[in-house]
């Protein structure tokens, strides 16, 4: 965090599903979030060699249900959820063309 001079503005610990799940914000007001493997969920090793892609990134909408529909008419596949956190966002994850992974994110109102 230090070295790209991230503020950590929300570390929630370890949650519920296992994982911890930390917040940063960038000096221009980027928000990054970093989370690592939910309980009994397998990761593969690090690669930091060059390679195709990244694990995820993720996106906010503001209709979970008509997002996922939209996106699924253009090809995308639903691959995990939406979930719903109490208190936090409802998420799911989506599979694009180039085994992309994308997570979507609706915020509570």
């Amino acid at each position: 965090m230090k070295a790209f001079n991230f503020e950590i503005f929300n570390d929630r610990g370890v949650r519920p599903t296992g994982d911890r799940f930390i917040e940063c914000k960038s000096e221009d007001g980027t928000i990054f979030r970093i989370s690592g493997a939910r309980t009994d969920e397998k990761m593969g090793v690090g690669d930091a060699d060059v390679h195709y892609g990244l694990e995820h990134f993720g996106i906010t909408v503001d209709d979970m249900d008509a997002e996922i529909e939209r996106l699924q008419a253009l090809g995308a596949e639903l691959a995990e959820g939406p979930i719903s956190n109490p208190g936090g966002p409802t998420i799911a994850f989506i599979k694009v063309p180039d085994d992309v992974r994308i997570e979507l994110l609706q915020l509570p109102k």
